[in-house]
């Protein structure tokens, strides 16, 4: 009788790919999820910007009158 050799090649169980499956689609949607939060938080930074400066220009037209008290004194 020849020797008869027979290789056998292991296959990942379905339960691990499975997992491996699962755990890499829950990274992405985290990483999509922190995209979108920091992308959101950007945008409401720079409309707060925009309110700050707007009331910066609107504060610089406005009259000094605590200076008015103060100028006196010094």
């Amino acid at each position: 009788m020849a020797d008869i050799h027979h290789i056998i090649i292991q296959t990942p169980k379905p339960e691990i790919e499975i997992l491996e499956a699962y755990s890499v689609s829950q990274s992405f949607y985290r990483e999509v999820q922190l995209r979108q939060d920091h992308e959101q938080d950007c945008q409401r930074y720079k409309t707060v910007a925009a309110q700050h400066q707007k009331e910066l220009e609107s504060m610089q037209k406005d009259i000094n009158f605590l200076g008015w008290f103060y100028r006196g004194r010094g």
